[in-house]
């Protein structure tokens, strides 16, 4: 079947938008190729700086043939009914119809066949349609006429259109159309600089082949490979180590075509500087990668740059251009950081009164002051000195003064750890500075410090109790104050510290501190410990832990000690992996539908501790039971030994089964229904001594 190659080349496409364009122009393309019954086997799309381009393999030659049934009107209608229906199904006379029987009378039927048109029609249909309303973020209109701008708008000018389609045995056609004056052809373009003259290109492999003889790689991901391999060889020859950057190797693949990678050099007085200032100033403003010293892990004075052209003299001019630029940019970052030195961290406190942190929540000086005192409380329950944590919790935000942090907003916090250790704070009160915003994400270091991890917790606390008394939820996919992220870093902090403490008491406290009317502690929102319960399972589920087991914790109420909720989660999951938990909660499960169905029937509970004259042994026998689990998985969830108290759960199975077995519940005697419906419920009660057991899904 035939294949379509397209690509549409343009001025330089930021780096930015490729990967989603390419990404949108296969989408956009095969839905409407499928929407038209043109089914495809395969589709592939890459973006270079000046181009987006697709294949799409096995491309059916013709659309198929349709055919289908138009009920008209019945026989023997008026005339006008008639001539509508024959004019709309294009029949000339009704003895082309076919006569529907039907018991509310007889129909004419017509049968309508819809013709297939040729795949390269409908291509030269759906192209231009799809070009015109690409989405691009940001678009330009150009090529004006009679004072007026062209109609097509696309991110950079678009210089020519490459669309072919053909068996790969035969030539291929050139798909007929033209978007604003500009052709569909099969020329494109080689490189800029190398290979500017014109290419006349067939299908794919044609095309990428041509291209790269024309100094173009077509895939990203091959110039991605080429970058990585080449700049790791380049800095291994000389005995140094490139400090990988995913994020910057994605842009710069997509600021050349023929990457060639080289390395310049910088003062070595610049390394003077933290290496985090370096490395952002290079990154930043250059797009380069820095390289450090293997043995020592610091950075060296080498960078590695891509240029996107093979220069006559070896890249010398190229690579003197790029260290003219670096020179100056460290030279501004050495004297941002030497000025920020000579003025302590807490010096720069005052100008925060100015600075307001949200219209409803104050400024930021009062959030300081909130967090403070709440770091204080927390201190103790993670076994950090109060002291430092309240120095910690004071100077945490300082540096977002510093010129620094001004200019590299990514060093936030890092740079208040180095100006904290040079003004000669204590090693704990520094690291605070840095980790009291971790972790940020879910792949993000979690801090073990006590002092850290105490300013870290009062920080997302009095974010997450202030906008939740403001009302500034998350909604939907909407977290403008990243609420759900400072949730995650509760829970992660808590978690894989072991801490033991009430989110619900620190949160009252943190609100406490507000100075919001009434500032009442018991007036928090109840569903700020649901918000937490949601946040947990979106953890647990990432960890493998089923989000039902967490509902059956948390239905129990009181249960904001979220260590103990992992815990116990951790327990029952455990717990109903065995025969002897399957069985138990399906016999549990069984006990509550009855229950249910019969507390709906009588409107009323069955409440109260059952008769002890019962008639039968395993009546008997599974009031024992209950009587000694409870009292057992009672004691053992005292001592927070969950595990024993599901061990003890476990003992009901026996007596459960024979029960149900044996027992008829709804016996003919009310009193004695009643007594067996009571029974029942002493096993609900029993087990939510451990969790609700009629939130587990089967």
């Amino acid at each position: 079947m035939p294949d379509l190659l397209l690509e549409l080349f343009s001025e330089e496409i930021p780096a930015r938008m490729q990967a989603k364009a390419a990404d949108d122009l296969r989408r956009m393309v095969t839905d409407k190729l499928v929407a038209e019954g043109l089914v495809y086997e395969g589709a592939k799309a890459f973006a270079t700086p000046r181009r987006l381009a697709l294949t799409v393999h096995g491309i059916p030659a013709r659309q198929p043939d349709l055919k289908t049934e138009r009920r008209g009107p019945k026989i023997g209608a008026a005339d006008a009914a008639v001539q509508g229906f024959l004019k709309a199904t294009g029949l000339t006379s009704l003895d082309e119809a076919k006569i529907q029987r039907d018991p509310k009378g007889d129909f004419y039927i017509a049968l309508i066949e819809k013709p297939g048109r040729d795949a390269i029609d409908v291509l030269a249909e759906i192209l231009p349609v799809i070009i015109r309303t690409f989405p691009w973020p940001k678009s330009m209109r150009w090529g004006a006429r009679s004072g007026k701008p062209g109609s097509l708008s696309w991110v950079r000018p678009l210089h020519a259109i490459t669309a072919t389609f053909g068996l790969e045995t035969e030539e291929p056609d050139v798909v007929k159309f033209s978007v604003d004056g500009i052709e569909a052809g099969q020329t494109t373009y080689g490189h800029r600089f190398m290979a500017p003259s014109a290419i006349s290109v067939r299908r794919f492999e044609d095309y990428e082949a041509k291209l790269k003889a024309a100094k173009v790689i077509l895939d990203p991901q091959a110039r991605k490979d080429i970058i990585f391999a080449d700049a790791k060889e380049l800095t291994f020859a000389q005995g140094f180590e490139l400090v990988e950057d995913q994020v910057l190797l994605d842009e710069v693949s997509g600021l050349v075509e023929w990457p060639v990678v080289m390395m310049g050099s910088f003062e070595a007085e610049y390394l003077a500087i933290p290496d985090e200032v370096i490395r952002a100033t290079i990154r930043n403003n250059q797009k380069c990668f820095v390289v450090k010293d293997p043995k020592t892990g610091k950075l060296t004075n080498k960078f590695v740059l891509t240029a996107n052209i093979e220069a006559p003299d070896g890249g010398k001019t190229i690579v003197a251009g790029n260290e003219r630029v670096i020179r100056p940019r460290l030279s501004d970052a050495k004297f941002f950081y030497e000025t920020d030195l000579k003025t302590k961290l807490e010096d720069r406190l005052p100008k925060f009164e100015q600075i307001v942190f949200h219209e409803k929540l104050g400024t930021q000086a009062a959030r300081i002051k909130r967090i403070e005192r709440l770091a204080a409380e927390i201190a103790p329950l993670v076994g950090a000195d109060v002291a430092k944590a309240t120095r910690a919790a004071h100077l945490a935000k300082a540096d977002l003064l510093t010129e620094v942090v001004g200019e590299f907003p990514e060093v936030q916090g890092l740079m208040g750890k180095y100006y904290a250790l040079a003004q000669g704070e204590d090693a704990s009160v520094a690291a605070a500075c840095e980790e009291h915003y971790k972790p940020q994400g879910p792949a993000d270091r979690v801090p073990t410090d006590p002092v850290s991890v105490a300013v870290a917790l009062a920080d997302k606390l009095d974010t997450l109790v202030g906008f939740w008394a403001i009302d500034e939820k998350p909604t939907g996919s909407k977290d403008p104050y990243a609420l759900r992220r400072a949730a995650l870093g509760v829970i992660r902090l808590i978690g894989e510290n072991a801490l033991r403490m009430s989110i619900m008491k620190m949160a009252a406290s943190a609100l406490a501190g507000l100075s919001l009317k009434p500032a009442d502690a018991q007036k928090l929102p109840s569903d700020l410990l649901a918000f937490f319960a949601d946040r947990l399972k979106v953890q647990l589920r990432e960890q493998g832990a089923r989000h039902d087991l967490v509902d059956a914790v948390f239905a129990l109420g009181g249960q904001d000690d979220l260590l103990m909720i992992v815990r116990r989660v951790e327990a029952l999951g455990k717990f109903l992996e065995s025969e002897d938990g399957k069985n138990l909660l399906a016999g549990i499960k069984r006990a509550s539908n009855i229950l249910g169905i019969e507390e709906k029937k009588d409107k009323r509970a069955f409440e109260g501790a059952p008769d002890a004259a019962y008639g039968l042994d395993e009546e008997k026998a599974l009031a024992n039971a209950i009587g000694e689990v409870k009292a057992e998985a009672s004691a053992a969830v005292a001592k927070e030994d969950f595990a024993a108290a599901m061990s003890a759960m476990a003992k009901l199975r026996p007596p459960v089964d024979a029960f149900f077995e044996k027992v008829r519940v709804n016996d003919e005697d009310a009193k004695v229904r009643e007594n067996r419906l009571k029974l029942l419920n002493e096993i609900r009660s029993a087990t939510r001594a451990v969790a609700d057991f009629s939130k587990i899904q089967d």
